[in-house]
């Protein structure tokens, strides 16, 4: 029977700050929205009167001007509220009170809070030192940090003086950062010491001389002590410590400049698994109301709200994350292993710091459920209200361990968007019922739609994941690309005047969105396009098998199918298994989605955010250099794939 997995109450439904806005849409434009499909009509239809009430009801400080939108029609090339000012910083430092806007974690080896008010503190004295060594409006400030407050205080310092903000992980290496800063300039850089990870500390100070020579832009280096108490900087050009930093300047009032709302405010990087990485300019205005939108409208954040996302600075969902302040909501920052010192640290962290959203990964999801682990029976989760899931698409077992092992009165939102536009175009819907498999709800303000190969609107029909109209949070392009090629080659080529995100998607009998993963990986035996995302689902379900990656192989003038599966320790691709594996996918798929070749490999590459990289992988079976090795997490584990006998015939 066709049944959801959850409703919410009544009484959810009535709190909820989507049902509040729904009130507001009606009584202030006398136009009936009570479905969530009439209000999402609504806000693509009249962006010109969906907007305004956005900034108005997530309570924007700046000036808003009169405009709303100038060149609706064109996209690229659409400016929202070009007339108005404001301050991303300001924003989201509304409040300097006692009450946590920080609560941290690293792994088992630090435990901090943070105030408002301390938070405030610290941002001022930042924005005063960085004021101090020269940095103003447009200039770059990069992060090389764990998810440490630090990260979020130097960026909102960078913010105030309306310079943009660019961060990265300390796993990088030492390209895998130059790839990135160096397109930008940098004037300061921000680094720790070190980091820890399963349970082991790891230094960044011996990078940062090789790294610091590759920046002449950089003018001072700020190092966070975090893995040291002491630390010895004489190495490492024009560098200070970050207590040194801030010990010259009071805490005082932060000037925050209010400027355009298409000022430059994040610069992220694309994956730069098929070439250097893109660097994407986002703009301040763009940003904060997009992610106001989301948060209180599709999460249901508000304050005195906990929301956690298990994230590094180096993933764009650290920059959602931070944005909750905005919403008077606490951040919960974690860094470290997901698993350290075993699979429940994650969940001791929202049990003991009390979290309201608990946002996670496909992939980390299906690793507990691997792992053997039932929350449900080891923890409370009383006050998660809402689960969120992204990076992958969650497939529909998930859903159920979800729902059967973790917590069964909550929101299991699947959202999917991406680091090109900092938010998301397809996400959850607080008021209504969650489906099996489906993410719930097209974004508001998001003309989202599903195109076939000819360009042409479908149904319950798999195709591309495009939008057709312009969004405030479109990035403002990309850095050194001043005439908008390469921006616009990225989402505008294949459909002329229309957003192709690059995702193989398709539209429910629900209005739901399911993603069957990216269309540059789909596979394609026989003229038949595949979504990896169908194969993942049906082989890592069974219990041998950890994960799995699928691409296609050149072969005899057509494509077929190989499947590498890494394995449980101790289990072995046996005919037996290879069987199993392919009877699964037979029968619940088609005899179309069975792999020419099963072939089992010890490592599976993915990039430091926890995606597979199929494309790498499809490169070197076909003997193609990659590029850019160092965006991913265990670039070794391409080695794994190289001259492969078994693909020889």
């Amino acid at each position: 029977m066709d049944a959801p997995l959850w409703e919410p109450s009544r009484e959810r439904v009535e709190r909820a700050h989507l049902t509040r806005f729904q009130h507001l849409v009606e009584s202030r434009w006398r136009v009936s929205v009570s479905t969530y499909h009439e209000l999402h009509r609504f806000s693509i239809d009249h962006p010109d009167e969906f907007w305004p009430l956005m900034w108005e009801f997530g309570g924007i400080i700046g000036d808003r001007g009169d405009a709303v939108v100038r060149d609706v029609d064109r996209m690229p090339g659409a400016r929202f509220f070009p007339d108005a000012t404001l301050n991303f910083a300001e924003n989201l430092l509304r409040r300097r009170d006692g009450e946590a806007a920080i609560v941290f974690w690293g792994e088992d080896r630090v435990k901090r809070t943070m105030s408002r008010a301390e938070l405030y503190a610290s941002v001022s004295r930042c924005a005063r030192a960085l004021r101090n060594v020269g940095v103003g409006s447009g200039d770059r400030v990069a992060g090389y940090l764990p998810n440490l407050p630090e990260a979020v205080v130097a960026a909102l310092a960078a913010a105030s003086l309306g310079a943009a903000w660019s961060s990265a992980s300390p796993d990088f290496g030492v390209q895998g950062v130059i790839d990135r800063f160096g397109q930008i300039e940098p004037k300061v850089l921000f680094s720790a010491d070190g980091y820890f990870y399963g349970g082991k500390a790891y230094d960044c100070l011996g990078r940062l001389p090789a790294l610091v020579a590759a920046l002449p832009t950089v003018e001072r280096v700020v190092v966070v002590p975090y893995v040291q108490q002491a630390q010895a900087l004489d190495h490492v050009h024009r560098a200070v410590s970050w207590p040194e930093f801030l010990s010259a300047h009071n805490s005082d009032d932060v000037t925050f400049a209010r400027l355009p709302f298409n000022h430059p405010l994040y610069i992220l990087f694309s994956s730069g698994t098929t070439g250097p990485p893109k660097s994407i300019v986002h703009g301040a205005g763009g940003t904060l109301i997009q992610h106001l939108k989301e948060h209180q409208l599709h999460c249901d954040i508000g304050p005195g709200d906990r929301v956690f996302y298990y994230t590094t600075c180096g993933w764009m969902m650290w920059n959602w994350l931070v944005t909750a302040l905005a919403s008077d909501a606490t951040l919960l920052l974690y860094d470290g292993s997901p698993f350290y010192p075993n699979g429940n640290v994650l969940f001791d962290f929202a049990d003991a710091a009390g979290a309201t959203l608990f946002g996670t990964s496909a992939r980390l999801l299906a690793a507990v459920e691997k792992a053997g682990l039932a929350p449900m029976r080891t923890h409370s989760l009383a006050t998660v209200r809402t689960i969120t899931s992204t990076g992958s698409p969650l497939a529909p077992e998930s859903f159920d361990f979800v729902y059967r092992s973790v917590k069964r009165d909550v929101h299991l939102a699947s959202i999917s968007g991406g680091t090109d536009i900092v938010s998301c175009f397809v996400l959850g819907d607080p008021t209504a019922p969650v489906w099996r498999g489906e993410i719930q709800a097209r974004g508001l303000g998001m003309s989202v739609d599903v195109y076939d190969a000819q360009g042409r609107s479908v149904r319950e029909q798999k195709g591309e994941l495009v939008c057709t109209k312009p969004f405030p949070s479109m990035p403002l392009g990309f850095w050194s690309d001043p005439q908008g090629s390469r921006y616009h080659a990225a989402y505008f080529e294949r459909f002329p005047g229309v957003w192709h995100h690059g995702d193989y998607a398709e539209i429910t009998p629900h209005e739901g969105v399911i993603i069957h993963g990216r269309s540059d990986a789909v596979l394609n035996p026989a003229g038949v396009r595949i979504g990896t995302a169908e194969i993942y689902r049906q082989v890592e379900q069974i219990d041998a098998v950890v994960e799995c990656l699928a691409v296609g192989q050149e072969w005899q003038g057509d494509e077929r199918i190989v499947l590498f599966v890494r394995l449980r320790n101790g289990a072995t691709l046996d005919e037996q298994l290879a069987q199993t594996i392919a009877a699964r996918i037979r029968r619940n798929l088609s005899p179309r989605h069975v792999p020419a070749k099963i072939i089992q490999v010890s490592d599976i590459p993915r990039t430091r955010s926890n995606k597979l990289v199929e494309l790498a992988v499809r490169d070197v079976i076909h003997g193609r250099s990659v590029k850019n090795r160092e965006s991913l997490a265990n670039p070794e584990s391409l080695e794994l794939f190289r001259d492969l006998p078994a693909l020889r015939d």
